[in-house]
């Protein structure tokens, strides 16, 4: 397991024009703290990872990012809209009737969305598969999959670590939210869950995106990687 250090940042939007693009959406059941967890991963994904843009969403060689944590999904409709797969216009419908922005994504809705998520647990298994149908057809596309430190309450995470680690997927890359609001925790921290299955594992600080941007630099050319991205405790 290694912590990932801050190198040279380079110029990012300020963390408030991103947050000021989430104040657009408005109303009840947001899951506010669900969503704030996520958005410099996102951002940091979408702007410096993925092979992926709104040109190229249907792209079979395209990167595919997978949003487990799909309940509190307005840091990831920012970031859609900031990098154009959306229009800005849409956020302030978010949730409501006839809109295409609900309190989870949609795939069929939304340009650029993989996944229809929303239940825990889910993500992972559904990104494993992805990642081996992908190498079954010699692809090199990668796939990201982001999910909440509580999901590994769901044991079909759990199964879904163990098969990655075993086959070997090098191209699934696991992003880890731990901002301790899982039920039981692991002994060690998460991370020691993936590294005993044989993933190559970061530990970094969830809110510095020049450290998330060096662990994203060092993937696994043989085995599956996970970066674990603390944040702030769940209030």
């Amino acid at each position: 397991m290694t912590t990932t250090q801050a190198g040279p940042d380079r110029a990012d939007p300020d963390r408030a024009d991103l947050e000021q693009l989430m104040g657009l959406m408005t109303g009840d059941e947001k899951h506010g703290p669900s969503a704030t967890s996520t958005l410099d991963v996102l951002w940091v994904l979408y702007d410096r990872v993925l092979a992926l843009s709104p040109q190229t969403i249907d792209d079979p060689r395209r990167d595919r990012f997978i949003l487990s944590k799909g309940h509190g999904p307005m840091a990831y409709y920012a970031v859609l809209a900031a990098k154009g797969f959306i229009p800005q216009e849409w956020l302030p419908t978010f949730g409501g009737f006839g809109s295409r922005l609900g309190h989870h994504p949609d795939r069929l809705l939304i340009p650029g969305v993989e996944f229809s998520s929303g239940s825990l647990g889910h993500g992972l298994p559904v990104a494993v598969g992805v990642a081996h149908g992908l190498r079954a057809q010699h692809n090199p596309a990668r796939v990201f999959c982001l999910i909440g430190d509580a999901e590994f309450d769901e044991g079909s995470n759990s199964e879904a670590v163990v098969y990655a680690g075993s086959v070997g997927l090098g191209n699934l890359v696991t992003v880890v939210i731990d901002n301790q609001s899982a039920s039981h925790g692991w002994r060690g921290g998460i991370g020691r869950r993936f590294e005993t299955e044989g993933w190559l594992v970061h530990d970094v600080d969830g809110r510095d995106r020049a450290a998330l941007a060096g662990a994203f630099s060092e993937i696994g050319a043989d085995r599956p990687t996970a970066v674990i991205a603390h944040v702030e405790p769940k209030g």
